[in-house]
Formats: C-alpha cells, sequence, structure tokens
C-alpha cells in the first residue's frame, strides 16, 4: 500500500504544533496502524529525524494506551476496535490518513501525538476504590449477587479508560467514563457502603477537572472500543440526584 500521512507534530506544550506530511510505500494491509508507526519512525530514525511520539502499551486493546484520532475519529473507521487493533487493510490505497491526538481542554498535548491524561487519574483517585476492610480473599460464593447484578459490574468493568469519549463529545464530557467507573463499583455489595459518597466524590473531581457537560449526544457510545452503554450515564444522573439530596438532608439536618 502507498499512502500519505498527515501528523501531528508538537515540540511541548507552548509549542502550537503543526501537521507534517509523510509519504508512506510498501505498507502490508495486514500491519496494524501502530506498526506502520513504527515503520515511519524507523525510516526518520535512519534519516536523522525525530520520531513521532505515540503512546502505546499492549497493543491488544486492554490498556487503553493508543489514544490516536485517525481521520477525526478516535481509534479510527472501526467500531470496537482501539487504534493498536485496527489493521491497514481498513484504509485504501493511496488514501490520505490525517493522525491527531485526543483533542480536550482537560488533556494537555505533551508532545506530538501523547497527550496527558493525568485527569482521569484524579477522578478514580476521588473515589474509584473500597476503602472499608474487606480481610482475606472470601469465598467465591460466600456474598450472593445476582447474575444481572454481576453482569451490569462486568459491563461497566469493560472500560479501559482510553478516553475516546471525551475526544469524541463536542462538549468533551467525561461522563461515559465516570459513571462506568462509578457503576462498576456501585453495582455490587461491596461497594454499598460508600456508594453516595463516591459517587459525589467522583463527579466533583470531573467538574473541577473542566470536563463539559453530557448532552445526550451519543458520541461516546459510537467510538467506545469496548461499546461502553449511555445507559450508566442515565443511571449516574439518577443516583446523583438521590445521593445529592440525601447529603443535603444531612447537612441541614
Amino acid at each position: 500500500m502507498r499512502l500519505k500521512l498527515k501528523v501531528w507534530r508538537q515540540k511541548d506544550q507552548l509549542d502550537s504544533g503543526r501537521l507534517v506530511d509523510y509519504q508512506m510505500d510498501n505498507i502490508s494491509e495486514d500491519s496494524s496502524f501502530l506498526e506502520m508507526l513504527d515503520l515511519l519512525n524507523e525510516s526518520l530514525v535512519e534519516k536523522g529525524d525525530e520520531p513521532i511520539a505515540f503512546d502505546h502499551d499492549c497493543r491488544e486493546g486492554i490498556c487503553g494506551m493508543c489514544s490516536l484520532t485517525i481521520n477525526g475519529i478516535p481509534h479510527g473507521p472501526e467500531k470496537l476496535t482501539t487504534a493498536c487493533q485496527l489493521h491497514m487493510r481498513s484504509f485504501k490505497n493511496g488514501e490520505t490518513i490525517t493522525i491527531e491526538p485526543f483533542r480536550s481542554k482537560p488533556f494537555k498535548i505533551t508532545k506530538d501525538l501523547i497527550v496527558d491524561r493525568s485527569a482521569f487519574d484524579k477522578i478514580i483517585e476521588a473515589g474509584g476504590f473500597i476503602s472499608v476492610r474487606t480481610g482475606s480473599a472470601p469465598d467465591g460464593n460466600a456474598i450472593p449477587i445476582s447474575k444481572s447484578d454481576s453482569d451490569y459490574a462486568m459491563d461497566a468493568a469493560a472500560c479501559i479508560g482510553c478516553a475516546a469519549c471525551v475526544a469524541a463529545c463536542k462538549n468533551s464530557s467525561a461522563m461515559l467514563f465516570t459513571s462506568a467507573k462509578i457503576s462498576q463499583l456501585n453495582s455490587l455489595p461491596q461497594g454499598k457502603p460508600e456508594k453516595d459518597r463516591r459517587l459525589l466524590s467522583m463527579v466533583s473531581e470531573m467538574d473541577r477537572s473542566g470536563f463539559g457537560n453530557c448532552t445526550n449526544y451519543g458520541e461516546c457510545h459510537a467510538v467506545c472500543p469496548k461499546g461502553i452503554s449511555v445507559d450508566f450515564i442515565a443511571n449516574l444522573n439518577r443516583d446523583y440526584a438521590k445521593a445529592s439530596v440525601k447529603n443535603l438532608l444531612k447537612t441541614i439536618g
């Protein structure tokens, strides 16, 4: 395959950045998208140029590191697919491919295609854990959990925190990510004691980090590589209203 790449290059946060054109020849259609970028970097190093910086780790669609916007779509054109799982056969010979970082106010570009997603870490730090004493590992059947509840929690836990939902949202909302992480814990017995505190704390941190409001366009679900449902957002809004009322009553009571 012969491809023309337009890649975002930015030295650091102070640099204005720009799209740079590259020509790639003899690319196998069986190569993954990141393997194609590896080949591009090898050619740049051979020429004495600085390679393109981009995030990656497992390359198996698990870690959520491969945060690339490809032709305007986070993770590229294939549904339920991360950038590392995307193969070049999804593109046409001679096509021009534009590669940019995830763009959002809370995610500062550190270099080229790498963004600082520590805002997500702060949301998790605000309540994405269980602090009550659980003791040693209990027997698997010691705490009865219905299949519907366990399936719901597992669906939420599928979120890999890649931030494609934020990059796709016109408001840069982190509601899909936050609702999934909250639902993962709040739907199980072990997470119930801290349910309201967790919810209020994580949503407050999300707002402080500068993420926008959800207006139910659904782009987040459309680009999510794990298919996280917007139903989690609806459930979060319902539970947030209840938790806010309880917290208000405690304050005035």
